[in-house]
């Protein structure tokens, strides 16, 4: 049954993970692409520290020597990462479940969006969830064998884990608790001692960091993006439907086969570990929302949670099956998977709702010459007056989107959201240069290009104007505006 298993892990990482790799980029993917171009110390960055706070930016850097700038190329070391980190999953689902929880736990994580979702985002969370994982596993031969070597790998990791990403820092309160847990009930021949020195190496490690950390968060309201997590959020951010329904399967295979039950669960340590895996992240990003008022609570922050949550599903499915039932379960949740998961009915499923590229090909097919004048908000919550302004200089942060997928129009820059500034240079803009304009368009994120469409269209100016979209791409919009002098001249020719 194993090669079936292999050749069904193998379609539903060509599905999932390999046929969305050539779409559009994400505003985010974006700013990486700036940040490989133009360096983390481009001066732009400096309103937004938290973007270039991570060293993960090498990998797109050596791919694009290698492969050349594509989409494509930018995402392939969150394949391979991924691809790593299911491994590593599947080693510490047979250290802590069962030797036979490997593939369910596998086909178990397939069974996340979210998951899948970070195998083709060139962004740090493949790389997070893999170092995550190495760290873990390490932690676990560690306590089981005393190895230094497994010891210093696992304060390695455990070091590069949050130089990863600031917003990871609740994880080490599972690195902690498992260890902790295991030496106090003496589960391990490693001793205090040891622990020590390889605690206090970490320690050392991540001071650093900490203290970047720390300067960071006193301007963390100027980059909140989210509203303030709700307890549905949290619920959500749990994944409680895919345990419920591992148990389920599990269960009704049990049930239905008449398989002997095995009620068996794993010792103490390997459900802290699991548990803490699966709820740290979350609820500690949770708390600290409510507790500071700064939002932090964004899905793919807490995405470091989805391996927990998928070895929590793998724990409750073998409270019911036995040695020899495993195998056979894991078919028929990849079965599930790929059925549900797959997205069959689109032939060539996007990575993500934002189809920059696409948008960008629409505005350059009805701009009629550079003339044409583009407006441009931008998409990141920094851009407000006094960094914004309207004469703001490219290449830069607030408008990293820019060089990727150029325009051929002339981009004129307008804030993240409404101020009076903003509107005083609209009401100018409009006087100097748009009602001169043959047509303009509105490009950007589509709230903003409606806000920004409907106060156009109130202007006394444009108010003969045919105004409509020519998207969304997504959540990605394009607006046209035409100037009916125009028009009726052309069509008089």
């Amino acid at each position: 049954m194993s090669w079936i298993l292999t050749f069904l892990l193998a379609v539903a990482i060509a599905r999932l993970w390999l046929v969305p790799l050539p779409s559009s980029f994400w505003v985010d993917e974006m700013v990486t692409a700036f940040v490989v171009h133009y360096g983390p110390t481009h001066p732009s960055l400096s309103v937004a520290p938290q973007v270039t706070a991570t060293v993960y930016y090498g990998l797109p850097r050596a791919s694009e020597a290698l492969f050349g700038f594509s989409e494509i190329a930018y995402r392939l070391p969150s394949v391979v990462l991924m691809g790593l980190a299911l491994f590593l999953i599947a080693s510490l689902a047979r250290r802590l479940i069962h030797p036979q929880a490997a593939w369910f736990a596998v086909f178990a994580c397939l069974a996340l969006r979210a998951f899948n979702y970070q195998a083709a985002d060139a962004r740090p969370y493949a790389l997070g969830t893999c170092v995550a994982a190495a760290s873990l596993l390490f932690l676990v031969r560690w306590l089981d064998t005393a190895r230094w070597v497994d010891g210093l790998l696992f304060v390695l990791f455990g070091a590069l884990l949050w130089r990863v990403h600031l917003i990871y820092w609740p994880f080490y309160l599972v690195l902690a608790g498992y260890a902790g847990i295991r030496l106090v009930r003496g589960e391990t021949i490693a001793g205090w001692r040891q622990a020590g020195v390889l605690f206090g190496l970490l320690g050392v490690a991540l001071i650093p960091v900490l203290r970047n950390a720390l300067a960071i968060g006193e301007e963390a309201k100027a980059h909140v993006i989210v509203a303030m997590p709700s307890l549905n959020d949290l619920r959500g951010a749990l994944k409680l439907t895919l345990i419920v329904q591992c148990a389920a399967l599990a269960f009704g295979l049990t049930w239905l086969c008449r398989w002997k039950r095995s009620r068996e669960l794993p010792r103490l340590s390997s459900l802290v570990l699991i548990l803490g895996w699966w709820l740290c992240q979350p609820i500690g990003l949770y708390l600290y929302s409510e507790i500071t008022g700064n939002s932090v609570f964004v899905p793919r922050y807490v995405s470091l949670a989805l391996p927990g949550a998928a070895l929590t599903a793998t724990l409750m499915a073998g409270y019911f099956l036995t040695a020899e039932r495993w195998k056979t379960a894991s078919l028929v949740l990849a079965a599930g998977v790929l059925i549900l998961v797959g997205q069959w009915r689109d032939p060539l499923p996007r990575h993500d709702r934002s189809d920059w590229r696409t948008a960008a090909q629409t505005v350059n097919q009805w701009t009629l010459g550079s003339d044409t004048p583009v407006i441009c908000p931008s998409p990141f919550i920094e851009a407000k007056p006094p960094v914004w302004r309207p004469d703001y200089q490219l290449p830069g942060f607030l408008y990293s989107h820019l060089p990727v997928y150029r325009l051929t129009g002339t981009p004129y820059f307008f804030p993240f959201e409404y101020s009076p500034e903003a509107e005083r240079y609209a009401a100018e803009l409009s006087a100097s240069t748009l009602v001169f304009a043959p047509r303009f368009l509105i490009y950007g994120g589509d709230r903003n290009v409606r806000n920004w469409r409907e106060w156009f269209a109130r202007r006394p100016e444009f108010s003969t104007w045919p105004n409509r979209l020519v998207g969304p791409f997504g959540d990605v919009e394009v607006a046209l505006f035409e100037n009916p002098r125009f028009t009726s001249l052309a069509s008089a020719f």
